[in-house]
């Protein structure tokens, strides 16, 4: 709001500025013989009594008399001055020679000096002098009060604006953060309100579309569970008959890709989980060494491998820190599993909390991630290149999965370089 009020007052103050200087003067050149002539007229009174002063006394008493006069008519100044004096330009002193009055105007078309001849040498002039300091100051507090005022009626006319642009900007960064159904609530009598049923009109659709592609996600995940319980069992109770070796290990193949899809469909149901809005992390007070020697005993044979070495660091002044245990074990197994893939021969477990929160970390020592992949690894389905073959490469929702779960704990999950010379996952969960 501060920047919108500073640039919409000073555009303001700015275009007041040169209306106030700029206007009148500009209309005081385009109608000048107009201004000229209007003052004239209304400065012949005074300066025909001026005259007729100086007319009823010798020549020889004008000066006295303009030093009178001068005194009387103070502030203004009265006074004696030759007409071929050079004060006078050469059109003034035509006019004064052919027996007219000669004005010049000041600000704002006001006249600023009169004068008129009282014989073929001499004029008498009315002079208006500048305004004293104490009048410009009220004059300068004038247009500071003029401004201030400004401000004010800015103010008045931009909260409202402000009040619904920030509701606004809120209800987009909720709907970015997964709550699909929070809305503006702005008033359609507001100055954004089509701008804000527009909105809201495409924030329902957004929720109706993916709220039907998860509901699709999910049944046919559900529907393909059925028809791969059948073909295992099936295949199963063939492998139990004394078939040829060939043959038995053809079944044996598609039992390995049955399960590959029963993992993939088992995948797909948890990140459309997750994906739900609605869920609230369900957080608990957990030892920290025993949670990570539980999320270990998951990976028995990688610990049993010889050639992988997993090592635990524990860090940090809390041994208790409180969150989700089902989704945090499912975030850092997959993390697990991933580096197991990569790893040349180690990897490292690091865990550190304190009241900010807890921090987790999973390094190995493979060949890492290109920088520019950094971040697309976390997008479900996306491998990288070099991990086509799924004998490796899984299905790419594992780190999806896991991202997703420190998400919905209102944590972080990224990637960067590893100590070890592989790649680093590091996973951030915030105290509550």
């Amino acid at each position: 709001m501060l920047k919108i009020l500073i640039r919409l007052y000073l555009v303001t103050i700015v275009t007041f500025s040169a209306a106030i200087y700029l206007v009148p003067d500009l209309v005081i050149g385009l109608f000048r013989e107009r201004f000229m002539s209007y003052n004239i007229d209304q400065s012949r009174g005074m300066q025909g009594l001026l005259v007729k002063q100086f007319h009823e006394v010798p020549n020889g008493q004008w000066p006295a008399l303009a030093i009178e006069l001068d005194k009387r008519f103070a502030p203004l100044r009265v006074a004696l001055i030759r007409i071929d004096d050079i004060s006078f330009s050469e059109p003034e002193q035509k006019r004064l020679r052919r027996g007219e009055n000669v004005i010049r105007l000041g600000d704002w078309g006001a006249p600023n000096l009169v004068a008129s001849p009282l014989d073929g040498q001499l004029a008498v002039e009315l002079v208006v002098p500048p305004d004293p300091l104490d009048v410009n100051l009220l004059y300068w507090s004038m247009n500071v009060l003029i401004g201030a005022a400004l401000l004010a009626c800015l103010l008045f006319w931009l909260r409202p604006h402000w009040r619904d642009l920030e509701r606004l900007k809120q209800t987009a960064r909720r709907i970015g953060q997964g709550q699909l159904s929070e809305r503006t609530h702005i008033s359609p009598r507001s100055n954004i309100g089509e701008l804000a049923s527009v909105f809201d009109t495409m924030a329902g659709d957004i929720e109706c579309l993916l709220n039907q592609q998860r509901d699709l996600l999910n049944a046919v995940s559900h529907e393909l569970r059925t028809p791969l319980t059948r073909l295992d069992f099936g295949l199963a109770l063939a492998l139990s008959d004394d078939l040829p070796q060939p043959s038995r290990e053809r079944l044996q193949g598609l039992v390995g890709h049955i399960r590959e899809l029963d993992e993939l469909v088992l995948e797909l149901l948890s990140y459309s989980r997750l994906q739900n809005p609605g869920r609230a992390p369900e957080r608990v007070m957990v030892s920290l060494d025993e949670f990570v020697d539980s999320i270990l005993g998951s990976f028995d044979e990688e610990l049993e491998a010889p050639d992988i070495v997993i090592d635990v660091l524990m860090h940090g002044s809390l041994e208790r820190f409180s969150l989700d245990p089902r989704l945090t074990a499912r975030a850092v197994q997959n993390l697990l599993r991933n580096a197991t893939r990569y790893c040349e021969r180690r990897i490292q477990i690091g865990i550190r909390a304190n009241a900010e929160g807890c921090e987790l970390w999973v390094d190995d020592d493979g060949i890492g991630i290109p920088e520019q992949e950094r971040e697309r690894v976390f997008e479900p389905f996306y491998r990288l290149d070099r991990s086509r073959d799924r004998s490796t490469g899984g299905f790419g929702l594992g780190l999806a999965i896991s991202r997703r779960a420190a998400e919905a704990q209102g944590g972080t999950l990224t990637a960067e370089p590893s100590p070890l010379g592989g790649a680093r996952f590091r996973l951030w969960l915030p105290a509550v």
